[in-house]
C-alpha cells in the first residue's frame, strides 16, 4: 500500500458511507430497549477514532447524560480518538482505554457493568466463539448490544470488467477472512453476519432485531460525496494488498484490476457495494 494511504483517513472517510449504511429500524430497537438509567454507561469495543461517538450523540441515542468507555487494541487510534472528541459531545463523559478486547473483558470486577455494548464494524475481525460470552458479561442483566456493520459475505464491484476473473478475485479475498489469523488466533470470518444471528442465542445474546447495512457507494453529479473517493481507493488497495501473494491470483491480472479500478473512481464510474448485518438485542443469563 502506497504512503499516501492513512487509516485514519480511511476511518474518518467512510463515516458518511456508514451513516447511510447504518439500519435505522435496528437503531430504533436499540433506543426503544435503553435502560431507564441517568447517566447511561456505554462501553464501545474496537472504538477508532471515535465516529460511534459522534453518531450517538448525532442521532440523539438517549437524553440522558452518557458515561462512554471507547476501548480500542491501537495507540494511534485512541489518541485520534481523544484529539477529534476534546471537547467531547454536551452531556458525554467519556474515558478512552487501550487494550485487547478479551483481556479487558477478563479484568473487569462484577461491580463494572455498562448499559450499552457496541461494537461497530468489529466482530467479523475476531473469534466471535471465544469473544461473545466475555463480552455480554459486561452488560447490567437489563443491558443491550449493538453489533453493526458485520460483513456477510459480498462484495460487488461495478462496472464488471472480467466475470471470471472477479469472481476469482472475490472468493479468494474473502478466503482471507476465512482464515485470518491473529496472534496464533482464528480472527473472523467473510460471512459473520448470518453466522451471529445462529451463534448468538447459543452463546448467550437474545436477539430483538437485525437487518441488513450494506456500504452502496456511487457517484452523482458532482462526484462522490464527502471524502468517500478516498474511501473507495482504500477498498481497492486492500483487496489487491491482501491477495498480491496468493499464488492462485495473477499478479499482472491483479495489478492491471487494480489500477482499472482506480481509474474509475477517479472517473466517478466506480460502484461498491458490500452486503453487512446489524443486530440489537440483550444478554440472555
Amino acid at each position: 500500500m502506497t504512503d499516501w494511504y492513512s487509516f485514519s483517513r480511511y476511518l474518518t472517510a467512510k463515516r458518511t458511507v456508514d451513516d447511510r449504511a447504518l439500519n435505522r429500524r435496528v437503531w430504533q430497537t436499540l433506543r426503544d430497549n435503553l435502560p431507564r438509567r441517568n447517566p447511561l454507561r456505554v462501553l464501545e469495543i474496537g472504538g477508532g477514532i471515535g465516529t460511534m461517538v459522534e453518531r450517538v450523540a448525532a442521532w440523539g441515542l438517549t437524553e440522558s447524560a452518557i458515561e462512554y468507555t471507547l476501548l480500542d487494541v491501537e495507540p494511534e487510534n485512541i489518541a485520534a480518538a481523544k484529539a477529534r472528541l476534546s471537547p467531547p459531545p454536551p452531556h458525554f463523559q467519556m474515558a478512552f482505554v487501550t487494550g485487547d478486547l478479551l483481556a479487558f473483558a477478563e479484568k473487569q470486577p462484577v461491580s463494572a457493568r455498562w448499559d450499552v455494548l457496541i461494537a461497530h464494524a468489529v466482530l467479523d475481525l475476531v473469534d466471535v466463539r471465544r469473544a461473545i460470552p466475555p463480552l455480554l458479561s459486561l452488560l447490567k442483566p437489563d443491558g443491550v448490544f449493538y453489533f453493526t456493520l458485520n460483513f456477510d459475505g459480498v462484495t460487488i464491484f461495478e462496472p464488471e470488467i472480467d466475470a471470471a476473473f472477479e469472481s476469482l478475485l472475490m472468493e479468494r479475498y474473502h478466503r482471507t477472512m476465512d482464515q485470518r489469523v491473529i496472534a496464533g488466533k482464528r480472527a473472523g470470518e467473510s460471512r459473520m453476519g448470518r453466522r451471529l444471528l445462529s451463534l448468538l442465542p447459543q452463546l448467550g445474546g437474545e436477539i430483538l432485531a437485525a437487518g441488513a447495512s450494506d456500504w452502496v457507494v456511487f457517484s452523482g453529479k458532482n462526484g462522490y460525496p464527502a471524502d468517500e473517493a478516498y474511501f473507495l481507493h482504500f477498498i481497492i488497495e486492500t483487496v489487491r494488498g491482501a491477495l498480491e501473494n496468493d499464488a492462485a491470483v495473477d499478479s499482472e491480472k491483479l495489478s492491471a484490476w487494480a489500477a482499472t479500478r482506480h481509474a474509475q473512481i477517479e472517473d466517478g464510474t466506480l460502484i461498491y457495494i458490500a452486503h453487512q448485518l446489524d443486530i440489537v438485542g440483550k444478554r440472555d443469563f
